[in-house]
């Protein structure tokens, strides 16, 4: 039975022997965390490190990426795929400036109303930026919870996970706590068969090549490079089934991704 001091030192001892070491995690920059918080959702840290530093560098804060063109925006973001969270970044810069003065606020309940962030990135940029002990759940806090507190159940719901959450956070410092908790998450991972498949909200990604996904990123990607492009070429580059190209590219234009210009070429907003 673990008694939360035991697992506090059991989790802060790992960390400082094996806790490793990322550009965002040496900022409380609002903004850096914003920009890392959304790329690491759903993609793996090692692509994130290729584009962080370098999305930072061509946009270093709200102004400057809230002034930027969608294009610029997604011409950069490029290789970290789920294209939508380059979007929700330009809108949610452009937001923060008009309504905010290009200042973050602090309270997760405001930052949940913006664009893309859910409760848990919410209370994520919480701990993250204000070192606040917010409780929230990623897929390694997870694992560890699951594996030391439910190694012999399955179908473990994330309400049962929670109140446990809570109650071992680290109050004086949430923020190194919660980097401890997922090192320790991702070391569990790599040396045991998955604990994630005990929850009950275990999923298994789809297969990402040839994908709609894939196909989505493409076009897109194509757009963005050229400026604008007629169908037929859209066609002929990917060469894939017509009517999968039609249905993504009206999908992008009810999202306002890209729009249909008079002389039926396609660009992006």
């Amino acid at each position: 039975m673990h008694t939360v001091a035991s697992f506090q030192a059991f989790i802060w001892d790992f960390y400082h022997e094996n806790g490793r070491d990322f550009a965002w995690r040496h900022t409380d920059n609002p903004y850096k965390v914003v920009i890392s918080e959304l790329m690491l959702q759903q993609t793996q840290t090692h692509r994130v490190i290729e584009k962080y530093e370098h999305f930072i560098d061509i946009f270093p804060d709200f102004e400057s990426l809230a002034v930027a063109s969608l294009r610029d925006v997604l011409s950069v973001w490029q290789g970290l795929g789920y294209y939508r969270r380059a979007r929700y970044l330009h809108q949610l810069a452009q937001l923060i400036v008009e309504k905010y003065d290009g200042v973050l606020p602090s309270d997760p309940s405001v930052l949940q109303t913006f664009p893309g962030i859910g409760p848990a990135t919410a209370s994520s940029i919480g701990a993250f930026a204000f070192n606040q002990p917010t409780v929230f759940i990623e897929t390694n806090i997870r694992t560890v919870f699951i594996h030391t507190f439910f190694q012999n159940k399955d179908d473990i719901s994330d309400k049962q996970l929670m109140p446990l959450i809570s109650d071992t956070v680290d109050r004086t410092n949430p923020r190194e706590w919660y980097y401890a908790l997922m090192d320790y998450g991702v070391f569990l991972k790599n040396h045991h068969s998955n604990p994630n498949r005990k929850s009950a909200h275990y999923n298994k990604q789809t297969k990402f090549e040839g994908s709609n996904r894939q196909l989505r990123a493409h076009i897109l990607k194509l757009i963005t490079d050229k400026g604008q492009l007629s169908y037929e070429t859209i066609v002929h580059t990917i060469a894939k089934e017509q009517e999968r190209i039609k249905k993504i590219i009206a999908q992008l234009i009810e999202e306002k991704f890209i729009i249909k210009t008079v002389d039926e070429y396609y660009t992006i907003v």
